[in-house]
């Protein structure tokens, strides 16, 4: 069955300019990428994001994090792989979210690591599962941003909505 996952290179991942060797690992999957852009990662995206974490004691930090805070990169790559089992294929390559733990000939194991302050500078998030992977993705894509139409949507008029367009 096909499915989505979202993938974020996290700030630490192109301070590191890892994206080219993450997006090389994740071709092995041979898996479609539907959706692609760099974000500029605000407050309420990032808490929104880790909202299952809001509890944590680290909360704070992982924010400052996925933020781009504590690397002055405050950005990440945001895609959508799409195909058979896009989840346990882009899990697997990513390894365990804990870097220490991961397999070292993984993504995280490769280039992951933990701060002084506890916080996972793993590289990359993959979504964990279905339902996870459909709420991460209406977070960070809207619908025409993806080549595939992965859930039911619908169009909608918005006069009022301001935005950017080219001079």
């Amino acid at each position: 069955m096909n499915q989505a996952a979202l993938i974020l290179i996290k700030p630490d991942g192109l301070k590191k300019s890892l994206t080219g060797n993450i997006l090389t690992r994740l071709s092995e999957t041979k898996l479609e990428i539907v959706a692609a852009k760099m974000v500029r990662v605000s407050k309420e995206l990032a808490e929104e994001h880790y909202r299952h974490l809001k509890d944590r004691p680290f909360f704070g930090e992982i924010i400052k994090y996925l933020r781009g805070e504590l690397h002055n990169r405050k950005k990440v790559m945001a895609l959508i792989y799409w195909g058979e089992e896009a989840i346990k294929k882009c899990r697997q390559l990513a390894g365990a979210t804990n870097p220490e733990e991961a397999d070292p000939t993984s993504i995280r194991g490769s280039y992951g690591r933990i701060t002084t302050s506890g916080v996972y500078e793993n590289v990359i998030h993959v979504s964990s599962d279905g339902p996870d992977a459909e709420r991460e993705i209406k977070l960070w894509f809207q619908p025409d941003e993806i080549i595939v139409e992965l859930y039911p949507c619908k169009e909608v008029i918005d006069k009022e909505k301001k935005r950017k367009v080219w001079a």
